[in-house]
C-alpha cells in the first residue's frame, strides 16, 4: 500500500528545501523527494570549488536543440541534482532583482506579488551579517555575507568600472541596483550556505519528515482530476507511489517541472495526444514561455600569472587547502564571481546589463577555457525578449526533454549583449585594469571593433548564466499554468513553486527569488490548512 503524507514535495532544490522546512516546522507530515544523491561532496561546500561539481552525478546537464541564431550551437544548461539543487552548485551570488520586476508581475495578473508584497518575505528569509534596514533582515534562515576574499582582478574591475562612470554600489539589493561592487553571497563562516544546509538540515531528523534521495519522479498521480500523490522510481529500480492527504507540490525547476506535468497529462492537448498520453487537463502554457539570461565573455590576458584557480596547484594548493581547513579563510573561500555590477546602457534609468566578473579565463560546459592566466568580464542582458519551449520527446519518463530555448531569436537581445560587450571592453582598458591586463584576447585587440564584429562574437560565444525560468508561468489568463497562489489551474491539490512560475525572469540572479517563492508557497499552504 502507498505510504501517506500530508504533503509530497517533488524536488529538494532551492525552493523545495524551504517549503519542507516551513511545513515540517508547522507539524505537517512531509515527504521530500530528490532525484540526485545527498550533498555530501566536499566540493559543494568549499565555495571556490563548485565548478568541480558541474558535470558530475550531482548535476543535470540539459542539451538544447541547435540554436539557429547562436551559430547553430547546441547549448548546455546545468541544473542541480542534489540536496539544495541550484543553491548547491551556483556561484552563491545573492541578488533579488529590481522592484519593477515584481510590480510588472502584479500588472500581468499576479495579484499579491508586487514589490511591496515580496520585500517582507525577502527580509524574513535573510540573515544578513552587514545590512539590517528596510531592505534587509538578519534573523532568517538564509545566511547572506560579504565575501572575505577579493582577488586583485575583482578589485581592479570595481575600480575600473568607476573610472568609466559606473558608481560604487555597496548594496545591489538596496535602494538602487545601478553600479559596480562586490556581491554578497549565500555563505556562512567560509562555507556554502545552500538551502539544504540553511533550511533542510535543521529539520532533517524530525519524525514528520521523510527524505528520499535518488528518487526519480515519473508523474503526478491524479484521481478525478485532482492530485492524490506522486509516482517515483528509486535507485534500485523499484516503482513507488506516495499519497498526499492535502497537496502535491512540484519544485523540480524550470526544465524538470514542466516535464513532470506533461508526463502526468497536464499540458497542451495536441502535444500530449501525439505521444499517446491521456489528457487530464489541457493547459497550453505548460513548457512555454522559457526564458534565460545569456552572457558573453570579454577575455583579458594577465600581465602576471595570478588567476584565481590557475594559481592553485602544487605547493600553493597545499597551502591554500591548509589555510581553508584550519582557518576557513583564503583563496578557497572565494565564490569565484566576487565582483560585478549593473549598467543602464539605454539611459532609461533602469539597468539592463549585469556583469559577472571571474578572475580566471572561464570556459563553459562543452568548451574548454582559454589557456593561461587572465580574467573574464561577462555582461549579460537582464530582460530577454526571446522565448523558448520545453516539450517531451517521448512518453518515457527517462527520455530527455525536447528543449528549444530559442536563444538570441530576438534582435533586441543581441543588441543588448553588443552594448554590454562594448562597455566591458571599455572597462578592461581603464587604468585600474590596464595595470593588470596585458591585452584583450576576445573579441579582439583592436580598439575600433565595429558592431558587426561584436555581434558575430556574441552569436558564437554567448552562453547561459544557468537561470532557466518561466515554463509554468503564473497569472490569471488562459496561457497561465498556475494562479497567484501557485495552484495549477484546473487541477486541485497541486501547486508549482519554483522559478518556472515567473511570468518574466527577474533582473538578476534567480536563487534568492527561488527562496522567496518557496517561502510564499509555504505561506499559502499553511494559511489554507491550519
Amino acid at each position: 500500500m502507498a505510504e501517506e503524507f500530508d504533503y509530497v514535495v517533488a524536488g529538494a532544490g532551492s525552493s523545495g528545501c524551504v517549503i519542507a522546512n516551513r511545513l515540517v516546522e508547522a507539524g505537517k507530515r512531509v515527504l521530500l523527494l530528490e532525484s540526485g544523491p545527498a550533498d555530501n561532496d566536499m566540493f559543494i561546500h568549499i565555495p571556490a570549488t563548485f565548478v568541480r561539481v558541474i558535470g558530475t552525478e550531482r548535476s543535470w546537464v540539459y542539451e538544447s536543440e541547435p540554436q539557429a541564431k547562436a551559430a547553430n550551437r547546441a547549448m548546455y544548461v546545468p541544473q542541480g541534482r542534489t540536496l539544495g539543487g541550484g543553491s548547491s552548485l551556483n556561484a552563491m551570488v545573492y541578488i533579488r532583482g529590481q522592484a519593477r520586476d515584481y510590480d510588472e508581475w502584479a500588472e500581468m495578473g499576479c495579484d499579491g506579488w508586487a514589490w511591496r508584497d515580496v520585500l517582507p518575505v525577502f527580509r524574513r528569509s535573510e540573515a544578513n551579517t552587514r545590512l539590517v534596514d528596510g531592505y534587509h533582515g538578519n534573523d532568517g534562515p538564509l545566511s547572506v555575507t560579504d565575501i572575505a576574499y577579493k582577488h586583485p582582478f575583482s578589485r581592479g574591475f570595481v575600480a575600473a568600472a568607476q573610472q568609466v562612470g559606473l558608481p560604487l554600489n555597496p548594496d545591489f539589493n538596496g535602494e538602487q541596483q545601478l553600479g559596480a561592487g562586490f556581491y554578497q553571497t549565500t555563505t556562512r563562516r567560509g562555507r556554502r550556505g545552500s538551502t539544504a544546509v540553511m533550511y533542510l538540515r535543521p529539520v532533517m531528523r524530525r519524525p514528520n519528515l521523510k527524505l528520499i534521495t535518488e528518487a526519480h519522479v515519473s508523474r503526478v498521480v491524479l484521481e478525478n482530476g485532482a492530485a492524490s500523490g506522486i509516482a517515483y522510481r528509486t535507485a534500485d529500480g523499484a516503482e513507488h507511489v506516495a499519497r498526499a492527504r492535502h497537496e502535491v507540490i512540484l519544485t523540480a525547476g524550470a526544465l524538470a517541472t514542466p516535464k513532470i506535468l506533461l508526463l502526468s497529462g497536464i499540458g497542451p492537448q495536441q502535444e500530449l495526444a501525439a505521444l499517446g498520453i491521456p489528457v487530464i487537463r489541457d493547459l497550453q502554457g505548460v513548457g512555454r514561455n522559457y526564458q534565460d539570461h545569456l552572457e558573453v565573455s570579454v577575455y583579458g590576458r594577465a600581465r602576471k600569472p595570478i588567476s584565481l584557480l590557475g594559481n592553485d596547484s602544487g605547493l600553493k594548493a597545499l597551502r591554500h587547502g591548509a589555510q581553508y581547513y584550519l582557518f576557513k579563510s583564503g583563496l578557497l573561500t572565494s565564490n569565484v564571481v566576487e565582483s560585478g555590477g549593473f549598467a543602464d546602457t539605454l539611459g532609461t534609468g533602469r539597468p539592463d546589463i549585469q556583469f559577472h566578473v571571474l578572475p580566471v579565463l572561464a570556459g563553459d560546459v562543452g568548451r574548454e577555457p582559454l589557456e593561461g592566466h587572465g580574467m573574464s568580464i561577462n555582461p549579460c542582458f537582464l530582460r530577454p525578449k526571446s522565448r523558448g519551449t520545453v516539450r517531451l520527446r517521448a512518453a518515457d519518463p527517462s527520455a530527455p526533454i525536447l528543449f528549444d530555448p530559442n536563444y538570441l531569436a530576438e534582435q533586441e537581445d543581441v543588441d543588448a549583449l553588443v552594448r554590454g560587450v562594448k562597455l566591458a571592453r571599455k572597462i578592461l582598458r581603464a587604468p585600474a585594469l590596464k595595470a593588470l591586463i596585458e591585452k584583450e584576447l576576445l573579441p579582439g585587440e583592436a580598439d575600433d571593433l565595429d558592431d558587426k564584429a561584436i555581434e558575430a562574437h556574441v552569436r558564437s560565444y554567448a552562453k547561459t548564466v544557468y537561470h532557466p525560468a518561466g515554463t509554468c508561468r503564473m497569472g490569471k489568463d488562459d496561457g497561465a499554468v498556475v494562479d497567484p497562489t501557485l495552484k495549477v489551474r484546473g487541477v486541485s491539490r497541486l501547486r508549482v513553486a519554483d522559478v518556472s512560475v515567473m511570468p518574466k525572469i527577474v533582473s538578476g540572479n534567480t536563487n534568492a527569488p527561488a527562496v522567496m517563492i518557496g517561502e510564499r508557497c509555504a505561506d499559502f499552504v499553511l494559511a489554507e490548512n491550519r
